[in-house]
């Protein structure tokens, strides 16, 4: 595994004077050791970065130093002068000095930075626009511990936080632990576009940017779409890497095969491109891959992973991460890059980002099927619903059946509509998890989080509220979680085109139905696409990079075996009750291997991930 990209550190607004002991402490959670850091430090505290990955400046006469990871750009020519010269760092201090914490608003790309001003007795945390980045933190009286990592912070001697049983609850939820919250008791970290103030006593959050919703701007449909293309091309070219060899990830998506073909027409040669297959009926998408590849002349890698790579992957991936994280298309994700760094890449490229923003989820249609139910006038539905739900031997007839079920769903307001058929309201809670547990836990924490991200968003519009959700929560806690660490893992860096700023922004002046009209998705998207895609990619179903690991479970002793050793371990931590685990191996094994499948894995990963940060019975 490579080394980390880590940023972390402390500041002490008290006098108190903090060892290195506390940095080796931090460092040595992510498998550092001091020698591998650049390190910084003032009377009031000590940041540390790996190097070259994160920009490091320092202004003495004003008391500042600063810590940037990532790629940040400035539109500003002066500032992106200075960033070039001297490191983003250096153009993050001048621009400090100049505008304080509004310098935030001009920054674009990928990043997290730190800042100290020692003489204001200020510290400023923020992340990115798109999440990208991350940052967590804890204050510990007049000091505040941050790091990239959760685990680095829960290190820290003045920390030392354990494990929150509330997280696990919202890990097997969500399958990660949703931002604000983290892994661990008393750690935060930001959300996209977020950023904390700290002064020695309060600290204060801020969202400092916001989509904004206009499409007022164009009507011209026409210009929209080369407006989309130009600004995609642009995103590519800006995103590839001239100095390091630069290929992209093909799973045969209309977002990955976009990138594809835009990385061949910016770098004028044929893009090295990558994809993984599966050998199990359903799953396998390698034809799409491969009709993108002859469309665009592209220069084509492929890898079929199997069931002993996964059993491979499985406490890899544990390790790798912080937080517990249940997303098994990181096991792919991890071949595949690692299959890019084999054959000399550097700087890989991924489509992902494109349905959260353009409206390419399937659920964005479905939920808006029910939305028009709240259209009908009210009155109406007072007389219709008794009508139908009182209804003489209303489940013995379809359309009374259908009809039913379509209000039951309908009366459940959006957000909580879409968390209907989380796999925890399968069961009731009582059945799955121990009363002590259940008891330290809020089960409705998980919901309110969802209800905030969507609320939060500037447009009215349900579809434009349920994508705003879905940047928090599939992208930033989730799909980009798995894209970067797996990268980082198999030692390439991960860059994502449809995050590109100047591009996200253009997203919020489409109308809605430019995003999703009749059931169609991403309208605007594919009719731009029309001609520079294959046919078939623009209109294939979505799939993604989906694993039989439910399937390879019945039929592969080795995973039969982790996965049997690490649920029996689970059945004593007090977490989750040895009746519910054996319910789940039980159905797993009766025709239903793929859906009870997806449970065992996240079952599993949780167990592997404790095992390195909890001995078995102190959950």
């Amino acid at each position: 595994m490579t080394s980390r990209r880590v940023l972390c550190g402390w500041v002490n607004f008290d006098g108190r004077v903090t060892s290195h002991d506390a940095l080796q402490a931090m460092l040595a959670a992510e498998g550092l050791s001091p020698a591998a850091v650049q390190v910084q430090s003032t009377d009031a505290g000590m940041l540390a970065t790996t190097h070259p990955a994160c920009s490091t400046a320092t202004d003495l006469r004003a008391g500042c130093l600063a810590a940037v990871l990532g790629r940040p750009r400035w539109p500003d020519a002066a500032r992106a002068g200075r960033a070039e010269a001297d490191g983003a760092a250096s153009a993050v201090l001048a621009a400090w000095h100049d505008h304080g914490e509004a310098a935030l608003d001009a920054m674009k790309g990928n990043f997290a930075l730190v800042l100290i001003d020692t003489r204001q007795r200020r510290v400023l945390l923020a992340v990115d626009r798109t999440g990208t980045e991350r940052l967590c933190f804890a204050q510990a009286g007049a000091t505040l511990v941050f790091s990239t990592s959760a685990r680095a912070v829960a290190r820290h001697p003045l920390v030392s936080a354990p494990v929150s049983q509330q997280a696990l609850y919202e890990y097997l939820y969500c399958h990660m632990v949703p931002s604000p919250d983290t892994a661990f008791a008393g750690i935060a970290k930001l959300l996209p576009a977020e950023c904390a103030s700290f002064n020695g006593h309060g600290l204060a959050r801020r969202h400092y940017w916001q989509l904004a919703y206009d499409s007022s701007a164009s009507r011209d449909e026409a210009a929209l779409r080369q407006r989309f293309l130009d600004l995609t091309e642009q995103a590519v070219a800006r995103q590839r890497d001239d100095a390091r060899a630069t290929g992209a990830f093909l799973s045969g998506g209309t977002d990955s095969s976009t990138v594809s073909g835009m990385l061949g027409k910016v770098s004028g040669k044929p893009a090295e491109t990558f994809s993984i297959g599966f050998d199990a009926q359903g799953f396998d998408e390698l034809e799409y891959a491969r009709i993108t590849s002859r469309h665009f002349g592209t220069n084509p890698h492929e890898y079929y992973v199997t069931a002993d790579d996964v059993a491979e992957a499985m406490p890899l991936i544990a390790a790798a991460y912080d937080e517990p994280f249940g997303n098994a298309s990181a096991a792919p994700t991890y071949f595949c890059a690692r299959m890019a760094r084999e054959h000399g890449i550097e700087v890989v490229l991924a489509g992902d980002g494109g349905d959260e923003f353009f409206g390419g989820n399937e659920r964005y249609a479905k939920q808006g099927v029910f939305e028009h139910y709240h259209r009908v006038p009210e009155i109406f539905r007072k007389l219709m619903e008794p009508l139908v739900m009182n209804f003489p031997l209303g489940e013995s007839i379809m359309p009374v059946r259908k009809a039913r079920s379509y209000i039951q769903q309908a009366r459940v307001p959006l957000p909580d509509r879409m968390e209907t058929y989380n796999f925890l309201h399968r069961s009731p809670l009582a059945d799955i998890f121990e009363p002590e547990f259940l008891a330290a836990v809020d089960t409705e924490r998980p919901l309110e989080l969802a209800r905030e991200a969507y609320f939060r968003c500037a447009s009215p519009e349900p579809i434009e509220r349920m994508m705003h959700l879905d940047h928090k929560i599939t992208l930033a806690d989730n799909d980009l979680r798995k894209v970067t660490r797996m990268c980082e893992a198999a030692g390439v860096e991960v860059r994502f085109p449809f995050l590109d700023d100047d591009l996200v922004a253009f997203s919020g002046q489409l109308k809605p139905e430019q995003k999703v009209y009749k059931g169609r998705l991403r309208v605007l998207f594919k009719d731009a696409l029309r001609g520079f895609l294959p046919d078939e990619t623009i209109t294939k179903s979505k799939h993604g990079f989906g694993l039989p690991f439910g399937l390879w479970l019945n039929e592969h002793a080795p995973l039969k075996a982790l996965a049997e050793d690490a649920l029996n371990s689970l059945g004593q931590r007090g977490i989750i009750k040895p009746g519910y685990l054996a319910f789940l191996r039980r159905e797993h094994t009766t025709g239903h291997s793929s859906y009870y499948g997806v449970m065992i894995w996240v079952l599993v990963e949780l167990e592997l991930w404790l095992r390195a940060n909890i001995p078995v019975g102190t959950a």
